[in-house]
């Protein structure tokens, strides 16, 4: 699989990342084997988790099976921290939280290590630059490589990234940012993805395949066992089953008859290849859907191909963004 750098850093990952969100609760400990073994024999090598997890399972799970399976050295762990688990969906970007969970996660991971460590999400109770002095220790004593933030919008990671390059600091550079990014959500495009380009910050997207929805298993009906046929997980999906979304998933399919490619292939490489983009993090059930997905390797989107996908899925940007001069 082809590597690429993250940001403007020497870390190289494989440019499709390997998401564990659902270890330790929906996929278990055989069918996580699985895919880890097969990622890593397809020359991947981002894994990307969270402390949060599967309650901290999911860390727990890729940390045995690194130890049986995987030769650490081979692969680039990438965790977060800042989530904290309770009804509210709170986020702590205290520096002792955050020096705390990284601890824990490096306990449950069984490793002295992670490659990318990530800020789960902005707290606006927290001073930014206490957030980002735990970055910076956890670079200095060796428990993280390189760091990252997810889920900061565009003046936060704008910020962010301004703050860690800023002269005579001796900060750690942000290398990633962590955010959700297919044709059926563009938004990043506004002003993450900019600023992103311009500061050297690479983007790892979550839900290329727009929760599911642009593999077209929701055209007709929602079948059993999917996400949408979840209980817990409906709501997450049912965003993306409007008429709009419906075009984008119709031309998806109607690219792919035309190439002898799945709708899953093409919306991948459509993301994976957008400017900007490191490498589009992929959650699959078990080994099968993974190697669906690990398929695109060999696919580029031919340039009207992915014009046209381009269109159909353009989201409406207006002013500031839009030539004040025609308003």
């Amino acid at each position: 699989m082809e590597q690429r750098h993250l940001g403007r850093t020497g870390l190289r990952v494989s440019r499709i990342g390997l998401g564990t969100l659902t270890w330790g609760r929906d996929t278990d400990e055989h069918d996580a084997a699985d895919q880890l073994k097969a990622f890593w024999e397809a020359g991947g090598t981002l894994v990307d988790t969270a402390d949060v997890y599967g309650g901290g399972e999911a860390e727990y799970l890729l940390g045995q099976l690194v130890e049986r399976l995987v030769p650490r050295r081979d692969l680039v762990i990438a965790t977060k921290a800042g989530s904290v688990p309770d009804p509210d969906r709170r986020f702590d970007g205290s520096r002792g939280h955050l020096l705390a969970a990284l601890d824990a996660s490096l306990e449950r991971l069984g490793t002295d290590y992670v490659d990318l460590w990530q800020i789960h999400a902005f707290d606006p109770a927290t001073p930014l630059e206490e957030t980002l002095q735990a970055l910076d220790i956890a670079v200095g004593s060796g428990r993280a490589r390189y760091v990252g933030v997810s889920n900061f919008c565009g003046w936060q990671l704008a910020k962010a990234a301004t703050w860690q390059l800023a002269p005579g600091g001796g900060r750690a550079r942000l290398a990633s940012t962590q955010m959700e990014y297919s044709l059926l959500q563009r938004g990043v495009e506004r002003e993450v993805l900019p600023a992103a380009l311009d500061l050297g910050v690479g983007l790892l997207p979550s839900s290329p395949l727009g929760r599911g929805v642009l593999t077209g298993k929701y055209r007709h009906a929602t079948p059993s066992g999917s996400r949408g046929a979840s209980d817990r997980l409906a709501p997450f999906v049912e965003p993306y089953l409007d008429d709009p979304a419906t075009r984008i998933v119709d031309a998806v399919i109607t690219a792919a008859d035309g190439l002898a490619a799945t709708p899953l292939q093409v919306a991948l490489a459509w993301v994976r290849d957008r400017p900007g983009v490191a490498a589009p993090v992929v959650g699959a059930r078990n080994a099968q859907q993974l190697a669906a997905a690990l398929s695109v390797e060999t696919l580029s989107l031919p340039d009207e191909i992915r014009r046209a996908l381009d269109d159909v899925s353009a989201p409406v940007h207006r002013y500031p963004d839009q030539d004040w001069s025609t308003l």
